[in-house]
């Protein structure tokens, strides 16, 4: 029987390395699957490791209606000639060029994952065209996956399709987590030992972690000032940051990229392709994101045996219990974070206790094949629903 074709469209090849890490290659058992995303030598790189066919598209991630719309109509080229059963979106700028040209070249099941919405930080004339073309998007799309129970109940709450287009795939998260291979065993006390020392970070030192963008909306102005402010008075705590700066995007603060130039207990490390032995260093992730939709690097975290400190938003307070596997704080509140980030620093039976329902939490949860499998089954469904 020849296999359906399911086409799986991202802004960037990042996202499609980092929020659908492996499950292409578990898919392609079961459809013939093509890629599509910007940045054509990476795409490229990505595709043969899944083992899947790509076609480059230029998308950007930034309002660009000419740059848009010349993507609307080659992807629509390219749909009407493969003609998929399944077009599959995520992130904002591929939902409403994928979805729209879907709807135009007839595809019958247009499914679109939404994991954050910017434009939850939005206001003014700028937020009220990231509105309309979220329901744009929504409107092309047959089927709508909000991968949390908090952005499932904004959409309802924004009015941007109707809850029958709605619904969550196993228990949140586009992907899920391969526990075994975020796991603390995989990394030796030596291990450890000499990739502190490589990065001159004391041993002894208690070692909060961020991992990913080093921009305003991941609440990093915050975290700095808290961390500035407690390692005044604690000399023994260290802060660890993985992951890129996007000054042209959503750039710090002055003050915040001077505190990370200067103070000596502050390491930014940039992007790393395996954070695992970031993770494995670290005593507790500080994860003060302003919005997410199911953030990967809080079940990572919790799957190498950290507890976190997380802000009160959809995902993050889904996937973190309060005093059960972390503390939770409201978003852009600094003076919360730094008490969140000191009880932690100091309080080492909570610490424990914490730390001890960290993996158990995320591998009863969030384990990657289940994920994969409740996919699987929701995409059988939309092909024999059309049949």
């Amino acid at each position: 029987m020849e296999r359906k074709g399911l086409i799986r469209i991202t802004t960037i090849p990042l996202s499609l390395e980092k929020l659908l890490e492996g499950q292409l290659a578990f898919m392609k058992d079961y459809f013939e699957i093509v890629a599509i995303s910007a940045e054509p030598e990476r795409l490229e790189s990505y595709a043969k490791k899944e083992g899947v066919r790509f076609f480059p598209l230029e998308l950007t991630r930034k309002i660009t209606p000419i740059k848009d719309i010349v993507a609307v109509f080659r992807l629509y080229q390219f749909l009407k000639k493969e003609k998929p059963s399944i077009v599959h979106t995520h992130t904002p700028k591929a939902g409403i060029v994928g979805m729209m040209a879907a709807w135009l070249a007839g595809i019958p099941n247009r499914l679109h994952t939404v994991a954050g919405l910017p434009l939850m930080e939005a206001t003014g004339f700028k937020r009220t065209i990231l509105d309309f073309v979220e329901k744009l998007t929504y409107r092309f799309a047959t089927r709508v996956y909000p991968n949390s129970q908090g952005l499932y109940d904004f959409i309802i709450s924004e009015k941007f399709t109707k809850s029958s287009k709605l619904s969550i795939i196993a228990n949140g998260s586009s992907n899920g987590i391969d526990t075994d291979h975020f796991n603390p065993t995989n990394f030796s006390e030596s291990d450890k030992i000499s990739l502190r020392d490589k990065w001159k970070i004391p041993q002894n030192n208690f070692l909060f972690i961020f991992v990913g963008r080093l921009v305003k909306d991941k609440g990093i102005n915050e975290l700095i000032a808290a961390f500035s402010k407690l390692s005044k008075s604690k000399s023994n705590i260290s802060l660890l940051l993985v992951g890129p700066f996007e000054n042209d995007l959503d750039p710090l603060s002055p003050e915040s990229l001077k505190s990370i130039g200067e103070n000596p207990n502050i390491y930014s490390i940039g992007y790393q392709n395996d954070v695992r032995p970031y993770l494995a260093i670290a005593n507790a992730l500080v994860f003060p994101s302003y919005r997410e939709g199911f953030p990967n690097v809080v079940m990572q975290a919790g799957a190498m045996g950290l507890p976190s400190i997380v802000t009160d938003i959809n995902g993050c307070n889904e996937i973190v219990q309060q005093g059960v596997n972390g503390l939770i704080v409201p978003p852009k509140n600094e003076e919360a974070l730094y008490e969140a980030m000191e009880q932690m620093a100091t309080k080492a039976l909570m610490h424990s206790s914490l730390k001890s329902s960290a993996r158990k939490i995320i591998v009863e949860k969030y384990n990657r094949k289940e994920v994969w499998e409740a996919l699987l089954a929701e995409y059988r469904k939309c092909v024999n629903d059309v049949l």
